[in-house]
């Protein structure tokens, strides 16, 4: 394995241990607003890659925030829904639905589909070919909806 990969293989498996161990020592409140904070910066980054792709494209840009993407991908934010989670606490609200807690195992293949484009995703801005990035945050937007059209409540 390449040095850079090897570290980064460590790092997130260090980060997923780090935020499963963390996510047990949250209250439900803070796991709602830490999962809601990890979403919202994910689509902040997929904004600006989405302006690239439609503007003048940025090749570092994009680099960075697909990297930043696949990172909390990756950081085990599943870990996030734990007991008392399924609904709004106090003043925080979620959105989450509860059928999300009774069907484990597609959430899981979910997921997975999901950590699987946002690797593609950053893999392609690695590259630097805005056409394969097109491609790959295409397929990232596929894996957000088929979780969203699922799991999660309308506003």
């Amino acid at each position: 394995m390449k040095p850079f990969l090897a570290t980064t293989a460590v790092g997130l498996m260090a980060a997923t241990l780090a935020g499963s161990a963390l996510a047990g020592a949250l209250s439900p409140e803070e796991q709602i607003e830490t999962r809601q904070a990890g979403y919202t910066f994910m689509g902040w980054n997929m904004g600006k890659i989405k302006a690239s792709l439609q503007g003048d494209y940025d090749a570092d840009q994009v680099k960075a925030a697909a990297n930043a993407i696949a990172a909390i991908a990756n950081s085990g934010m599943g870990a996030l829904y734990g007991p008392g989670t399924d609904k709004d606490v106090g003043d925080v609200k979620t959105r989450v639905k509860p059928e999300l807690f009774e069907n484990m195992q597609d959430v899981g293949k979910l997921a997975g589909d999901f950590k699987t484009a946002a690797d593609n995703l950053a893999e392609a801005a690695a590259g630097g070919d805005a056409g394969a990035v097109k491609t790959a945050f295409g397929d990232l937007g596929q894996a957000c909806k088929a979780c969203h059209k699922k799991y999660r409540a309308d506003d």
